[in-house]
């Protein structure tokens, strides 16, 4: 397998669902990120092989969002273009094909990441609704036409929420935070501790803001309805948060005995982001200057009702392909889905009498706090689902770059049961 350097990444601002990104279409969260990185480095647009975006909300207006980015984006029409769905991993399943193509050599240049508006995902017809749609468009005559409006009834207005849909796993019956609930149960993990950790990923996203620590790795966007705004940082972070305040919010999934709550959760976001991956011989050809080399990764599953629980299968299956301890990484991204899934996830990679269940018969190593999320996370800066997987690595490589520090590794569960994992090495050190 030959080496896969990855080139540059950058990513939009992730902003709060109904907010500045809402009239931004999902291909538009991509296809500049593209352009930018095409521009710096001067790559003639018709030597791009592939362009491969996650997404999962995928716009009926635009079915294959890879495809209609690559062309946005001004690349050659030859270059093909798709789109994947793994959940909340498709920006790293994009990543993992991408390795996959440059590794065996079939291809040099790829551009590869995630895009998700997930204020524009739709609120549809119920079927009582649909149903009344179809007899009208059936009736021929006004007689037949008028019997079937006399059939309307209020409830056909119901909507079927897409967004609520799409987090319910459809073999536990239980949505994604009830998964999360499930995980506090189990392991210990008090509403207290999960307040605790959501505040401060709040409080180093806002540090990390201020520092301009996000600076090299956003791209500003043109936003608002009439695109007279300049959006340049993540809208979500709250400078004001406290652990007394995130108390006062009652439990959002499970009323009566829960203990998440949308405070420690992460929020519905809106945002892109994109990486140029190469082979050396692209990167000898075109005089790049790679961030950082993508060194392998790895997708593992699980039961659904424990999503939650997947980075610690994800990276334990990436650490053993590559022969490498937790201990190792310098930095670790691990997606804050929700507070009590991460602290879970921590519970169980340090104790093997946990990690056994799952057939991991090695202690992982403990996560240290001063190594995990260190500008913050989901809980502050959002999840947007297709984007996340990606955005985990272009995140980790910024800051590995700053800190002139080896190894890092990014991770992040997935809705239906699944866990994914990707190690870098940063190549500024």
């Amino acid at each position: 397998m030959k080496p896969v350097y990855l080139v540059d990444g950058k990513r939009t601002p992730q902003v709060k669902a109904g907010a500045e990104l809402k009239e931004i279409a999902a291909p538009y969260l991509g296809h500049y990120l593209i352009r930018h990185i095409v521009d710096k480095y001067a790559i003639p647009h018709d030597q791009v092989d592939e362009v491969i975006v996650g997404n999962t909300g995928t716009p009926a207006k635009y079915p294959n969002v890879g495809r209609v980015i690559a062309l946005e984006a001004g690349l050659h029409k030859r270059t093909s273009g798709y789109s994947v769905h793994r959940n909340c991993a498709s920006g790293m399943e994009a990543l993992s094909q991408a390795y996959i193509k440059i590794a065996s050599g079939r291809n040099d240049l790829i551009f590869a990441g995630g895009v998700e508006n997930m204020t524009q995902m739709p609120l549809m017809f119920n079927k009582q609704m649909t149903e009344f749609f179809m007899e009208m468009m059936k009736a021929k005559s006004p007689a037949a036409k008028l019997k079937i409006i006399s059939s309307f009834r209020p409830n056909f207005l119901a909507p079927v929420i897409a967004i609520e849909q799409g987090l319910t796993d459809p073999f536990c019956g239980r949505n994604m935070g009830q998964t999360a609930e499930t995980l506090a149960r189990e392991f210990g993990i008090s509403r207290l501790e999960q307040d605790e950790f959501a505040n401060l990923s709040h409080h180093k996203a806002i540090a990390a803001t201020k520092e301009g620590k996000f600076r090299d790795e956003i791209l500003p966007i043109t936003a608002g309805e009439k695109l007279d705004k300049m959006i340049a940082d993540d809208i979500g972070p709250r400078a004001n948060s406290t652990v007394e305040n995130l108390a006062k919010l009652k439990p959002y999934f499970e009323k009566e005995t829960g203990t998440v709550t949308v405070g420690n959760s992460c929020p519905i976001t809106d945002g892109g982001s994109m990486w140029l991956l190469a082979s050396e011989e692209a990167v000898k050809k075109y005089n790049l200057d790679p961030i950082a080399r993508m060194v392998d990764y790895h997708f593992a599953g699980l039961e659904p009702e424990r999503m939650g629980l997947g980075p610690v299968l994800a990276s334990h299956g990436v650490l053993k392909r590559t022969g490498m301890k937790l201990d190792q990484m310098d930095l670790i991204e691990l997606n804050e889905a929700f507070a009590a899934q991460v602290l879970a996830c921590m519970k169980v990679m340090k104790d093997k009498s946990l990690s056994s269940r799952w057939g991991i018969d090695e202690t992982m190593g403990e996560i240290a706090l001063e190594k995990l999320n260190v500008n913050g996370g989901g809980i502050a800066m959002g999840h947007p689902v297709g984007s996340t997987g990606s955005r985990l690595v272009v995140t980790l490589a910024h800051e590995l770059k700053r800190r002139k520090q080896k190894y890092g590794l990014a991770t992040l569960c997935i809705g239906g049961g699944q866990g994914g994992a990707v190690i870098i090495e940063n190549l500024k050190v």
